[in-house]
């Protein structure tokens, strides 16, 4: 039986996924590897811990499948990895949820201009980003800057080990702040203005063109981003269903025709897809089910999630007027503000650990609403529904009250095994199993458990929405 790999370097480990040409599953492996936070708000990983993970994933997949006809690449977005001349690593990779880059950010806004910037890139800078933590480098560890011959991003390190190619694919660029995204090519005014040698970056590559072999003359796709894959994997390959995502952090994902920015604020993400010539916007709020993890760590460590989520089902919607801000960790969509903070308001002697427990799956959701809002203020095709993955879909009330807020049909999918889905759908179109994306996805997608909007609930969601949009702004003049 043909089998296709596909390998996701995540945050915490490497996942690993084998399917069959009918999307059906052969094997999954994980292995894990440590996360350093040698100071505060820092965030980084040795690039060599990824590949010996994957190593041990791709061992494990062949023993358990066979041989691989295509393997593709996903994984944690923004990451620098920063090699010498001879490919050896420099330093530990700063990863994207580093916030050391506040001052490089600023930088390079006012180096370029805010609104310059946003036209070439489609972005602005966010400390999560590849640039900024170029010139972190530059401003504080310049003997490092110095020895730079390339600069690669998690998974294209690994496809480095793997095939000896220096190669990345545009989606994952996107991500960098160095890419012209409508041209899906590097951006020469920015590397300019920055002035980052051109040399050190590599190849840009549609997703599933292969982008080299292994000693065994497999073929690796390019690969794509982690939410790019992740959209592959639940079926967004084309306009129509978004991506939901509810995991520790929250997206909502849309796939576009033609390139289209939130011109002047960026508040939402304009990336390449992982389909050739299409592109998607993104909003990403920050702490989604990780929301419902501090939740249940703070008030019931000794508690499932599935006795925390019961006692929310004794509420009713609006949880008689209790609201929940989920700005924990700062917020990214709608407010590019690394020190929002989240708030309960309107508690009342009369709620309970399931009224705050339903707030926070309400409150979510109108983070998400957020990002769906200022999708749509960018024109295009609007969604025909919604296809929601992580760990957060598995909660039937979450997503009932995510379509409610949203008011659009959601459907979970046979196999929710995210970004390495993509990943492997991916090997498959470089191995030829499927002559492009679009085949692939329909062959292996398979979408189930449509969930409606309750009419019931709809009206109190959009009352209480709107008194959920003016927290932020009444929140932010007291803090």
């Amino acid at each position: 039986m043909t089998a296709l790999f596909g390998i996701d370097v995540g945050t915490s480990a490497a996942k690993g996924l084998a399917i069959d040409p009918e999307g059906g599953v052969l094997a999954r492996v994980e292995a894990e590897y440590p996360l350093s936070t040698p100071r505060p708000g820092w965030a980084e990983q040795d690039p060599e811990d990824w590949w010996r993970a994957t190593e041990t994933v791709l061992q494990q997949l062949t023993e358990a499948a066979g041989e691989p006809a295509g393997i593709g690449l996903s994984g944690q977005m923004h990451g620098l990895v920063a090699l010498d001349a001879q490919d050896d690593v420099l330093r530990p990779a700063i990863l994207w949820n580093d916030q050391r880059t506040q001052a490089e950010c600023e930088e390079i806004e006012q180096t370029i201009g805010l609104e310059k910037l946003i036209a070439l890139t489609g972005n602005r800078a966010l400390t999560g980003f590849t640039a900024p933590k170029l010139l972190w480098l530059r401003n504080h560890e310049p003997d490092i800057y110095d020895r730079i011959a390339r600069i690669a991003l998690p998974k294209d390190y690994v496809r480095l080990r793997l095939t000896g190619e220096h190669a990345t694919d545009v989606s994952d660029a996107s991500g960098m702040l160095l890419l012209d995204v409508a041209h899906r090519t590097w951006s020469e005014e920015v590397l300019s203005a920055l002035q980052i040698d051109p040399a050190w970056l590599p190849n840009p590559y549609e997703s599933p063109a292969v982008s080299g072999h292994t000693e065994n003359d497999v073929p690796v796709a390019a690969g794509a981003g982690d939410q790019a894959a992740g959209a592959l994997g639940v079926g967004v390959d084309r306009p129509g269903p978004l991506s939901v995502a509810l995991g520790t952090s929250g997206v909502v994902f849309a796939a576009q025709s033609e390139y289209a920015a939130d011109e002047g604020q960026a508040r939402i993400h304009a990336f390449c897809h992982a389909v050739p010539n299409e592109w998607h916007a993104m909003g990403v709020m920050l702490s989604a089910a990780g929301s419902l993890s501090w939740l249940r760590n703070t008030v019931a460590p000794d508690m499932s999630f599935d006795q925390l989520l019961a006692g929310a089902e004794d509420w009713p919607p609006g949880t008689e007027n209790l609201l929940f801000l989920p700005y924990l960790a700062g917020e990214r969509t709608p407010h590019a503000d690394p020190d929002a903070r989240g708030a309960f308001v309107g508690l009342s002697i009369r709620h309970d650990r399931g009224a705050m427990t339903r707030a926070v799956l309400e409150g979510v959701a109108f983070g998400l609403r957020d990002s769906l809002d200022l999708i749509a203020e960018l024109g295009g095709e609007p969604p025909t529904g919604g296809r929601i993955s992580g760990g957060g879909a598995r909660s039937d009330l979450w997503t009932r009250i995510t379509a409610s807020v949203l008011e659009l049909p959601l459907e979970r999918v046979a196999v929710d095994e995210g970004a390495a889905f993509g990943a492997a759908i991916l090997g498959g179109c470089a191995a030829g199993t499927w002559p492009d994306v679009h085949t692939a996805v329909a062959a292996t997608v398979k979408p189930r458990d449509p969930v409606d909007p309750d009419p019931g609930w709809v009206d109190t969601y959009r009352e209480r929405r709107e008194r959920y949009r003016a927290l932020y702004p009444a929140l932010r003049e007291i803090r």
